[in-house]
């Protein structure tokens, strides 16, 4: 099976339940659209989430989220700079920075930092007889090129994107929490209307961002094969 899972932002305990009920084998696939790390609150658990992910039975596909460069690029910047001059630096904007530093070593920060830059934009998976598309935000034809930015952050027609989607491709995102969508039509909620996944009328772009990491919202997956969606 393939699974896919929205933006996680820190939130172990939501993961582990989602991880439990799916109950991934060595033969299955959970593919990650992004934004592993910032945020979660008071449980925020950063090295937690990549541990369960790190370790998962089945195969990982993680796709590249904008919080997860923010912090790779912070943490070289923060460990590039002498330490004397360290103090100058603006403190990281997220949680997930100070929350590692306290865990593990700067080698161990490093090669975090190392993964996370590695990680594809965009992850192609034709299931069935349909071709999918995974990114962050946004995703693009599988033969034009986008910059970096297009993929984890969107552009200015990315309304356009969620109504229209890419012809002959089925494309499933994070990054835009479902419950800020504000159009009055088309509200194609799946489970209740707010923090649920969310689709087109064309049912060829799905959004996963059901608000996990912040009071209130819930982690999404989905099963590709059987369309079955799971909530925590």
């Amino acid at each position: 099976m393939h699974y896919v899972i929205g933006d996680i932002h820190n939130d172990l305990k939501k993961l582990k339940q989602i991880l439990k009920q799916i109950n991934i084998t060595r033969d299955d696939e959970l593919i990650v659209l992004g934004d592993v790390f910032d945020r979660g609150g008071e449980t925020a658990d950063p090295f937690g989430v990549y541990c369960a992910l790190a370790g998962l039975q089945g195969k990982c596909s993680w796709i590249r989220g904008n919080h997860d460069d923010w912090l790779a690029n912070y943490t070289y910047e923060y460990f590039n700079t002498p330490e004397k001059k360290r103090h100058k630096l603006a403190p990281y904007g997220y949680n997930s920075f100070e929350l590692l530093r306290q865990r593990i070593t700067e080698v161990d920060m490093r090669n975090i930092a190392d993964l996370i830059k590695g990680l594809p934009l965009q992850k192609e998976l034709e299931l069935e007889g349909k071709k999918y598309l995974f990114a962050h935000a946004m995703t693009s034809h599988p033969d034009v090129r986008e910059e970096d930015r297009y993929y984890m952050r969107g552009t200015m027609d990315i309304d356009s994107f969620f109504f229209e989607g890419i012809d002959g491709y089925i494309s499933m995102c994070g990054h835009t929490p479902t419950d800020s969508i504000v159009w009055k039509k088309d509200r194609r909620y799946l489970d209740e209307p707010g923090n649920s996944i969310w689709c087109n009328d064309r049912h060829n772009v799905y959004l996963l961002d059901c608000g996990c990491g912040f009071a209130g919202g819930r982690l999404a997956c989905l099963c590709l094969e059987t369309k079955e969606r799971f909530y925590a």
